[in-house]
């Protein structure tokens, strides 16, 4: 197939091109207005994903299908590695360097589980797919990265891909009856996985339940979020103008809490705008997925247009004490080569099955 550049969807292109300008503009808002440390590296990173990303869009879709176990196995060797020989920062154990460059396998196993799914999906007729017995092997691969990167311990980031494993086999048409048993399965099960938690992963909820109960401590970070959030108002302080943030009472200002950083800067408008922003690319990704022909590109495009959803959803909820702080990026804005990366790539599979949404790949591919 030819590369067309006008088969490519403009409006998910333009939209990620935003949120990375504004991205950069934020970091070296964080960093006092200098593009060291965090913008300028965050900008070469960027370039090399935008390659990357070229890349995945003008590779045939058979090729992808092809090699989409073997994808799901090189990650999944590399968290492996990870727990023998992975580097720790920040109390986990979670990256691992591959000469001058730091990658984080976890964050790319969500994309290689979700097109390893679509593919195994892809070779299955709808009365294979009904048979409990089909569940086996994707749970499988859904269940043993989320227990890797448990151990690392990223609790947060073994949540995600639980949670689009699971999307993608709601998308794929598994029986409603399987998610209503297991859901309540898992329920049971809370208090006895309360025990499995470390010490910090317990504080974190504590304090999500009741920030004040350390505000010095464990609550700190949560409370100075809400303390940010709240003062910017309806239209914000203006650009580079936080007070929380510049006066250094905001934790985290350059990933996780970047959202914060904006709100108080742009205020309760801005945000909105942000949200609205965030939701037309989910919505569009969707769109493209549900008019593909093929099982295979119908699941890559919703399943990971669904990850974006959960990035923004739990960073979002984070921020302002909906749910524990566990660490999640937001999408092309925070600081981070592996999340940027990934979400390139994931980008990059959305529109590669765009660009083959009318045809229909027989399943022996």
């Amino acid at each position: 197939m030819t590369f067309n550049i006008q088969k490519i969807n403009k409006t998910i292109l333009l939209l990620m091109l935003c949120f990375v300008c504004l991205g950069l503009a934020l970091l070296y808002d964080a960093a006092g207005g200098k593009m060291d440390p965090w913008a300028k590296s965050q900008l070469i990173r960027f370039a090399i994903g935008l390659g990357i990303m070229t890349c995945i869009i003008i590779t045939p879709i058979k090729f992808w299908i092809k090699y989409a176990y073997s994808f799901y196995f090189m990650v999944l060797g590399m968290l492996s590695l990870v727990l023998i020989m992975g580097h720790t920062g920040m109390g986990a154990q979670r990256w691992l360097k591959l000469g001058p460059i730091q990658i984080q396998p976890s964050e790319m196993m969500r994309v290689s589980l979700i097109l390893a799914l679509a593919c195994y999906y892809h070779r299955r007729t709808y009365e294979e797919i009904q048979k409990i017995s089909t569940l086996l092997i994707p749970m499988l691969m859904i269940l043993i990265p989320t227990a890797l990167v448990a151990k690392q311990p990223d609790l947060g980031t073994a949540i995600m891909i639980f949670l689009s494993g699971v999307m993608v086999l709601f998308i794929a048409g598994v029986p409603k009856r399987v998610f209503i048993i297991s859901g309540i399965g898992l329920i049971s099960l809370i208090p006895i996985a309360w025990t499995f938690l470390h010490t910090y992963q317990k504080k974190r909820v504590l304090t999500f339940l009741n920030p004040e109960r350390d505000p010095f401590g464990a609550g700190y970070h949560i409370m100075q979020s809400k303390i940010a959030l709240g003062s910017g108002g309806l239209f914000g302080k203006g650009f580079m103008a936080g007070t929380q943030s510049h006066l250094n009472f905001l934790p985290e200002k350059q990933t996780d809490f970047i959202f914060t950083l904006f709100a108080e800067e742009f205020g309760f408008v801005g945000s909105i705008l942000l949200l609205i922003g965030y939701l037309v690319t989910i919505i569009t990704g969707i769109y493209l997925g549900y008019r593909c022909h093929s099982i295979f590109c119908r699941l890559v495009a919703i399943g990971l247009s669904c990850t974006i959803f959960l990035y923004v959803a739990i960073n979002i909820a984070m921020v302002i004490g909906l749910v524990p702080v566990v660490g999640v990026p937001l999408p092309f804005i925070s600081y981070g080569g592996t999340a940027m990366w990934t979400l390139l790539i994931t980008v990059g599979f959305i529109l590669n099955a765009d660009r083959n949404h009318d045809r229909r790949l027989e399943r022996y591919y």
